[in-house]
């Protein structure tokens, strides 16, 4: 356990599972942090040919804190900014790995869960697993690369109904739409995962490498997204329509977000 990522390594696929119960796996700084790292060493590492994404106890990820979102509200925007420059980090270090990323995808990918999961390469996905991107329902704007991996992966009208709304998107729509790879029975996304990985591991690391760079150079790197996520959401943050949508949200209750 390292930072609330359990990292195991099976032959040559290293396994990255978040891993903090308590708050069905949101993101923290610790979580990040250990991430990246994982992700740098294996970009280093000739013995790891793939990598797979995970969460324990039958979730993805529940997305950011929103409780340590609430606090950080009110810190210098530098603080805020460094915050989510650590988070950035891991995504760079994501789309920077030459080895293939496969997510495997139990329960629920909501808010920066789902970005962790579209910067993964390839995506397995329980049938009845869940992703949502409810950032505008507490008054922010997608990070973590969501707006770049989403606009690419679907058509802009699409990718403004999920960020307008932020509604619950199932497997099978995600399936259709070819954002996500494979669909499998529930409690299965693991063991498919790692089948897919170990092949991918097995075969040429250069060329896939090559791949995967030609894949992100094709569709326009989504660093400079990233800065331009990282700097709406430090605005976001600050704005009273977030200080009411996340108070509503810990409230129970409908916002009332801020007219003029």
């Amino acid at each position: 356990m390292t930072g609330q990522v359990t990292v195991t390594q099976a032959g040559r696929v290293l396994v990255l599972t978040l891993d903090q119960p308590e708050t069905k796996n949101a993101l923290g700084p610790e979580m990040m942090e250990a991430a990246r790292d994982a992700l740098i060493r294996a970009t280093e590492d000739p013995g790891i040919g793939a990598v797979v994404l995970t969460g324990a106890n039958g979730t993805f990820c529940s997305g950011g804190n929103l409780g340590r979102l609430m606090k950080n509200a009110q810190a210098d925007p530098a603080v805020i900014r460094g915050n989510l420059d650590r988070f950035h980090g891991w995504v760079r270090a994501m789309r920077t790995c030459p080895k293939p990323i496969v997510a495997a995808i139990e329960g629920a990918a909501a808010g920066a869960g789902f970005s962790i999961a579209l910067g993964c390469d390839l995506i397995v996905a329980a049938e009845d697993a869940v992703f949502t991107l409810a950032y505008v329902k507490v008054g922010l704007n997608p990070d973590g690369g969501a707006s770049a991996f989403l606009t690419r992966a679907v058509t802009p009208q699409l990718a403004a109904e999920i960020m307008f709304e932020g509604g619950r998107i199932g497997t099978q729509r995600l399936a259709q739409l070819a954002v996500v790879n494979r669909v499998v029975a529930p409690g299965t996304a693991l063991q498919e995962a790692m089948a897919w990985a170990e092949r991918l591991a097995d075969g040429p690391a250069v060329a896939i490498g090559r791949a995967k760079a030609l894949i992100e150079a094709g569709f326009g790197a989504p660093d400079a997204q990233l800065d331009r996520e990282a700097d709406f959401f430090a605005e976001a943050l600050r704005h009273p329509e977030a200080a009411e949508g996340i108070a509503a949200f810990f409230e129970k209750r409908p916002a009332r977000f801020p007219r003029g």
